[in-house]
């Protein structure tokens, strides 16, 4: 899920950038600074949007540059547990499939593709359902839900999103029009 958030700072401008429109040098400043974030509570930056008010700037003993007092609007992606959420396989492993949700990567474990056994075609690099003959490769559009979620402050490589597919209305894009197609077929 995506969020804006009111955030209140102190953002230092160098002196060589005093010419430069304040504003403008702020927002930079502070995308370079918070981009790519992670907090555990509010999730990973995305972006610092837009500026709401920049204070009288303070000049600080041995260093040539002001710092401001700012409040300004952070875009967050929070995953949330329950969301269901589209994504891109990206990577398929004998444990199951990495799947791109936003800016972030979840797992969905074998166990959890479908109620079918799945094995692992090493040839092809794919998953394959043995009785149901699904299958599901790198690139695959899928829709999942969230299971489980462990957040490590400032490192999304400590992070970890747990996915299933194996609930109705999820999967692959196309698992999911084939039973809308059989169910409107049953009920005729």
């Amino acid at each position: 899920m995506y969020y804006i958030t009111k955030i209140e700072d102190t953002v230092r401008i160098p002196p060589y950038r005093f010419d430069d429109p304040l504003e403008e040098v702020a927002l930079q400043t502070l995308n370079d600074t918070y981009d790519g974030r992670l907090d555990k509570k509010l999730g990973l930056l995305i972006c610092v949007n837009e500026i709401e008010e920049i204070g009288e700037g303070r000049l600080i003993m041995g260093d040539g540059a002001s710092y401001h007092n700012v409040v300004f609007n952070a875009v967050f992606f929070k995953p949330e547990q329950q969301e269901i959420i589209d994504g891109e396989v990206i990577e398929i492993a004998e444990f199951g499939a990495f799947v791109r949700i936003g800016p972030m990567d979840g797992l969905v474990h074998v166990s959890q593709v479908t109620d079918d056994y799945i094995n692992y075609d090493s040839k092809r690099g794919a998953l394959l359902a043995k009785e149901s003959n699904k299958t599901l490769d790198e690139g695959d559009l899928v829709r999942s839900r969230i299971i489980a979620i462990s957040l490590k402050d400032n490192s999304t490589k400590n992070t970890k999103i747990g996915l299933t597919m194996r609930q109705n209305g999820l999967g692959r894009f196309e698992w999911i029009e084939e039973a809308k197609e059989k169910s409107k077929k049953g009920k005729k």
